[in-house]
């Protein structure tokens, strides 16, 4: 029986990233990523049982580590705002470190394989979460809006903002830098969208 080789696996994880990212779902196959990794397709399957295997695998395990980052010296305990600027920091370093996974990570997440990749890669992350907006609102440091509404305001300016970077324009086709200048002008606006009008 063949065994794993680490460094093998590393690149085949790597070149499927990329090839998922460039070509998407249609341009992949295994055939091709044996080709890119230099490897033979009978080895793809010590790691992987079928294609499918390979994609939810590689998006969870994306999943993981951007969860384990977000939540990086991050504490359900913190003040709101602390804690919500700490998740846009880590959430802006692992995008801006990691654009490929990244936008591996929104191909797969958006598939037929998002549900179990969600699941996989979230468990922990959202109990921490609903621990850190449940003590904001009771704390009266967080306004009571639904879920939806909630992940929409606090995070979306956030990803605008690092779209437009990956992009390298923003609106009007203007040139754009993602910066902690801009992050923080972005953060200040959504923390007092956020905040009960009595704290401001």
């Amino acid at each position: 029986m063949r065994t794993r080789d680490a460094d093998k696996e590393k690149l085949v994880k790597q070149k499927a990233i990329e090839m998922l990212v460039q070509d998407g779902f249609q341009g992949f196959s295994m055939n091709k990523l044996a080709k890119a990794a230099d490897i033979s397709v009978a080895t793809l399957y010590i790691y992987y049982k079928d294609k499918d295997d390979l994609i939810k695998k590689i998006g969870a395990d994306i999943g993981k580590e951007f969860m384990s980052m977000t939540l990086k010296d991050f504490s359900a305990d913190m003040h709101f705002a602390e804690g919500l600027k700490k998740q846009w920091e880590n959430r802006s370093a692992f995008a801006l470190k990691y654009p490929k996974e990244v936008a591996c990570y929104e191909i797969i997440r958006h598939s037929a394989h998002g549900e179990y990749v969600a699941e996989t890669s979230w468990k922990g992350f959202r109990d921490v979460m609903g621990e850190f907006c449940a003590k904001a609102i009771k704390n009266k440091e967080l306004i009571s809006v639904p879920t939806d509404v909630f992940w929409s305001v606090a995070y979306g300016p956030l990803y605008t903002l690092l779209r437009f970077h990956d992009e390298g324009k923003s609106i009007g086709g203007r040139t754009f830098k993602f910066s902690k200048k801009i992050m923080d002008e972005a953060f200040e606006l959504v923390l007092k969208a956020l905040t009960p009008k009595k704290n401001k």
